[in-house]
């Protein structure tokens, strides 16, 4: 019978103590996933796996290591503490490293309320090849498909527990199960590829797997003929399977990690307009059934909702304790923690304002410009926001989609681009990032 995950934590807790360490804390991780491929009507590929790590951070002063395992026995935990221990008396000084004081902890978390695990059963490896191929036959019964390169049927949970000296215990379970497809059309140079995934915690709420493999396939199909782009300044509109990238650029640009160090394009913004007016970007992280949801950050601190983003005015950094400390401001409860490094901040779901334009509405409205539905690398200046990504997707003439494209380059810097943003109302409310597709105006593309 596998040890409980609250008694691995306090037995890491107990020989940090003894080897020396002021203050510690330690998480158990217990895991488990299985994965079918098919390919051809076959079965590919079945994979499986469980285990528990175990992470400790031991702390001296401002001084802090952090070391972890898979190896559960008393003598692996001790050598663990040791080794922190050491470590940390060789480490140079943090002056944002420290424990939450016990007044700012957790205390009345409702994990069960996010709902976060499914009671079903886990599917049975059958069950899930019977996804799978049915993933399968969708992609290839589209006319245009000439194989299906991948189709896959996973599911897996997660058991969590966290604990510190400073008296903070808890844990938490999630599940998820997942379906996705590969498809391509099209042979030899003349190739293209194009997929369809959905992820849900409860399984019960996937869609129909062959439906799935049927969008991946209509996606490989469009885009064949696929041909550069125009070079010029034009209106883009990032999809919404690709719009939170976007999104994304303005997440890590006010991460507490990147403001302390000064290193954000962003790091001046505070309190100023970085979206358009009428827009928030919401952080919510008790959403029920979402994946991203948590009872409480991994520093043992309440998690709380919060408008990152108010009326298109930035509102505040996301901070775990170290970068509030450097910054003199109080933690936003956004630290996540692994097992073999010290905390980071990092956000939860988030939601953008949707607007009250369909896609499609956007597109008549720009008459020329570009649908991008798929991004390919990344240059992105941290310090300046100097915007860079290879992009491929539609060119759009009189409103309507007119033919594939691809090799395209498209720059600009997202001090100027997330202002001008306009939202769909096309965001699938179940993500954990719920954004619509943007209408970004006037943007670099490099093309023909």
């Amino acid at each position: 019978m596998p040890a409980p995950l609250d008694q691995l934590t306090a037995r890491l807790l107990d020989a940090a103590l003894k080897a020396g360490a002021e203050a510690a804390d330690a998480i158990a991780v217990r895991e488990a996933s299985i994965g079918i491929d098919v390919r051809g009507g076959a079965l590919e590929q079945a994979e499986r796996s469980e285990g528990t790590e175990i992470g400790l951070r031991v702390l001296i002063g401002r001084r802090q290591s952090c070391v972890s395992a898979s190896d559960l026995t008393d003598a692996t935990i001790a050598e663990m503490a040791e080794r922190a221990v050491t470590m940390a008396r060789l480490a140079p000084e943090d002056p944002g490293a420290g424990l939450a004081d016990p007044s700012q902890l957790a205390t009345d978390w409702d994990a069960a309320a996010l709902d976060l695990v499914d009671p079903a059963d886990e599917p049975a490896p059958a069950a899930l090849q019977d996804a799978a191929l049915a993933l399968e036959s969708g992609a290839a019964s589209i006319d245009g498909v000439t194989q299906v390169q991948s189709a896959s049927a996973g599911h897996g949970w997660a058991e969590i527990h966290l604990a510190a000296t400073n008296g903070f215990s808890g844990g938490y379970r999630r599940s998820s199960t997942s379906y996705s497809a590969v498809a391509i059309s099209g042979e030899g140079t003349g190739m293209e590829r194009d997929y369809h995934g959905e992820s849900r915690v409860y399984a019960a709420d996937l869609p129909d797997p062959h439906g799935i493999g049927v969008i991946a396939g209509e996606r490989a199909v469009a885009l064949q003929g696929a041909r550069r782009a125009k070079t010029g300044a034009y209106p883009v509109i990032f999809d919404e399977r690709i719009a939170s990238s976007l999104i994304g650029n303005l997440v890590m640009a006010i991460n507490g990690t990147a403001i302390a160090r000064g290193s954000s394009w962003a790091r001046d913004l505070l309190g100023q307009q970085i979206l358009p007016r009428g827009i928030d970007l919401v952080e919510d992280p008790f959403r029920p059934r979402v994946s991203g949801s948590r009872p409480f950050d991994g520093e043992g601190l309440p998690r709380q909702r919060r408008a990152i983003v108010e009326d298109g005015i930035l509102t505040g950094w996301t901070l775990d304790l170290a970068t509030g400390r450097k910054l003199g401001l109080p933690s936003t409860g956004n630290a996540a923690r692994g097992t073999g490094a010290p905390p980071q901040p990092s956000v939860t779901n988030l939601a953008l304002t949707q607007g009250t334009q369909s896609r499609a509405d956007l597109m008549a409205e720009i008459g020329t410009g570009l649908l991008v539905t798929s991004m390919i690398g990344s240059t992105i200046n941290p310090n300046t926001g100097d915007y860079s990504r290879g992009a491929s997707g539609f060119w759009v003439e009189g409103g309507e989609i007119a033919y594939p494209v691809n090799e395209i380059t498209l720059a600009g810097n997202l001090r100027d681009m997330l202002p001008r943003i306009r939202p769909a109302n096309d965001a699938r409310t179940h993500l954990s990032r719920v954004v619509p597709s943007l209408l970004v105006e006037g943007l670099t593309l490099a093309g023909d």
